[in-house]
């Protein structure tokens, strides 16, 4: 059974999933004149945020960098990568070490929503923050990047189910980065993702077969 999703652009069309999954690519050449609002980037965030994560505390956090003077400023940081400055905005994707500092705001909005009952939230919330007060930080930060990752993807998707296109980026200087846009250490720098409107089609790439990369039960490779 196909299933689809609803593209709220202009057109309303229904897509399918699977077509939003195999014409997603990653592109680097982008309409520097074209901008999308900041009410569609943060519709892509909402559909964003519905990603799965670790014990439901929503590590991410995004700083949105459209003002093209700071794109300028990241695009050395960047490497240069052109996408950096024509991009109708650049994503930074965050993972927040104290993300358990929410446990009690998220948990009590579950209780208003009839998710849960009040003692039911109670014994949630002392038993995560028990657990994460024993987190080393080699233990929060994998959870933050795992958190991270989800939701990244989940916002490419959604992005391109919009029209518009993505490409997540792992080249830069985190340190150099953090410094610029004065982000604590209390965060740690997943990834960037510039987004907006293609002038040229990312490239096709080939994947390795399921039989080449699944094993079942044992591992076979």
């Amino acid at each position: 059974m196909e299933v689809y999703i609803l593209s709220t652009t202009l057109t309303h069309q229904s897509i399918p999933l699977s077509t939003v999954m195999r014409e997603r690519r990653a592109v680097r050449t982008y309409d520097p004149t074209f901008k999308i609002a900041r009410d569609e980037i943060k519709e892509i965030l909402r559909e964003a945020i519905q990603a799965p994560s670790g014990s439901n505390l929503q590590a991410w956090r995004f700083l949105v960098i459209d003002s093209q003077p700071l794109k300028e400023k990241l695009l050395p940081i960047a490497y240069n990568q052109k996408q950096v400055g024509d991009a109708s905005a650049v994503i930074a994707v965050l993972g927040d070490l104290e993300n358990f500092k929410f446990t009690e705001t998220i948990y009590d909005r579950a209780v208003k929503a009839g998710h849960m009952t009040e003692a039911a939230k109670d014994s949630k919330v002392e038993g995560t923050l028990k657990m994460y007060a024993t987190f080393p930080y080699e233990l929060t930060s994998k959870y933050a990047y795992i958190d991270g990752g989800l939701v990244s993807m989940q916002l490419m998707l959604a992005a391109k189910a919009r029209g518009y296109d993505t490409v997540p980026m792992a080249g830069y200087d985190v340190n150099k980065f953090k410094e610029a846009f004065g982000i604590s250490e209390r965060y740690v720098s997943v990834m960037l993702i510039a987004i907006g409107k293609a002038t040229k089609e990312g490239h096709p790439s080939i994947r390795l077969t399921v039989d080449e990369v699944t094993s079942w039960n044992e591992m076979s490779f």
